[in-house]
């Protein structure tokens, strides 16, 4: 197998991740959800304003999971501000984990998932937390086999549709 590599995109990078955010976000949730909702859901929270914002937020990070060049997984941590709930007073949220079908089972989610607790480590962070669709449970296997435990729900709007996450956090070691 060929060498994965982690870097940190950048907003010249709005174009590649609008492409692997749309297709890594389809590939996992759309025969669980309706056409519509999917369509709906993929032009709003994919779209290229909204991602480039995204970029430029000094609050959140991105990095792209690559292979031989090629994009195959991407991840968004947030801090302080740019974090979609307040959960604690020092937390990291976890906001995006996604990797191409293909490579689903190459450790790439896995080394993605590493490098936000590098970055929860380096912010000196007490918990690393995210949201997790209730009806993943692949996703929710890979989160607790990670360590986290679930502390709460919340309503995530896909299109049309109000569905429910499952609110997960991993306690992280006194750092001090």
């Amino acid at each position: 197998m060929e060498s994965i590599t982690l870097r940190p995109a950048t907003p010249a990078d709005v174009n590649q991740l609008q492409l692997i955010g749309r297709q890594t976000f389809f590939e996992t949730f759309a025969a669980s959800n309706s056409e519509e909702n999917m369509r709906a859901y993929l032009e709003e929270g994919f779209a290229a304003e909204k991602l480039l914002a995204e970029l430029q937020e000094p609050h959140s990070t991105f990095y792209f999971a690559e292979q031989t060049g090629r994009v195959i997984g991407y991840l968004k941590v947030n801090s302080g501000p740019a974090q979609t709930e307040q959960h604690a007073p020092n937390a990291l949220e976890l906001e995006r984990i996604y990797v191409l079908q293909e490579f689903h089972g190459q450790r790439v989610g896995q080394l993605l998932y590493e490098q936000a607790l590098r970055l929860a480590t380096q912010a000196h962070a007490e918990c690393l937390w995210l949201g997790v669709w209730e009806e993943n449970p692949r996703a929710i296997r890979f989160y607790e086999k990670n360590g986290f435990v679930a502390f709460d729900k919340h309503v995530f709007k896909l299109g049309e549709d109000e569905q429910t996450d499952i609110m997960m956090k991993l306690s992280l070691p006194s750092n001090q």
